[in-house]
């Protein structure tokens, strides 16, 4: 009993850690703390990072989630749109510094291997700073970074 209520401890203590890292590398912008609380209570961010909707898109989406359970205020669900709409609309760019997994895989149009590469440099290396840098990263096909340089942020 003891042990089952160490580990479900441990457990919850996890999910806190990973939740705050998870909305620390959410792009700064008015209503990112209200994503992070309001969304990150459910799901990871890469869930919405990797899609590019525009904002009648992602007042539908917003609204499924309050449909299923999503407890938030309308003046709260109009942050999270706005922010979500600027952040990750049509047009945003991809900071491939805090970018997750899904995120770089879909918008970069990226391989699983080439995604785990680019994971791999980036955390041995440290933060990109260029394009230059993406393009030394061993394992990713070169033209698929350069057909996507406009779409890339550091």
């Amino acid at each position: 009993m003891l042990r089952s209520l160490i580990l479900l401890t441990v457990a919850v203590l996890a999910a806190f850690a990973a939740d705050d890292e998870d909305a620390k590398r959410l792009p700064p912008g008015p209503g990112r703390e209200t994503v992070a609380q309001s969304c990150l209570s459910c799901h990871a961010s890469a869930y919405f990072r990797r899609l590019r909707l525009d904002k009648d898109a992602w007042s539908d989406k917003v609204g499924d989630m309050i449909d299923r359970g999503a407890k938030v205020t309308d003046a709260q669900a109009a942050v999270i749109v706005d922010y979500l709409s600027q952040t990750f609309g049509p047009g945003a760019k991809i900071n491939v510094n805090t970018a997750p997994y899904e995120e770089l895989k879909a918008i970069l149009a990226l391989t699983n291997p080439e995604t785990q590469a680019l994971i791999a440099a980036r955390k041995e290396k440290g933060e990109f700073k260029s394009i230059e840098d993406l393009l030394a990263v061993n394992g990713v096909d070169a033209k698929k970074i350069e057909s996507k340089k406009d779409s890339i942020t550091f």
